[in-house]
């Protein structure tokens, strides 16, 4: 990977049925990615307390 790209892939499963999680490295926040077949969808990850999920930010 790359050090100049702003998203990392941190998490990923399924083959079909793809669930991925993303981290932006610039401002931390995950992100969950879903795709089944020729659809697929991108939210914030969000918390039991509905707030985003944020890691922190190691290479900056």
């Amino acid at each position: 990977m790359n050090k100049n790209e702003r998203f990392e892939k941190v998490y990923s499963q399924g083959a079909v049925n793809v669930m991925e999680i993303w981290v932006d490295r610039e401002t931390g926040v995950n992100y969950v990615f879903h795709a089944s077949g020729y659809s697929g969808g991108m939210s914030p990850l969000l918390g039991r307390d509905g707030k985003p999920v944020i890691s922190p930010i190691v290479n900056k």
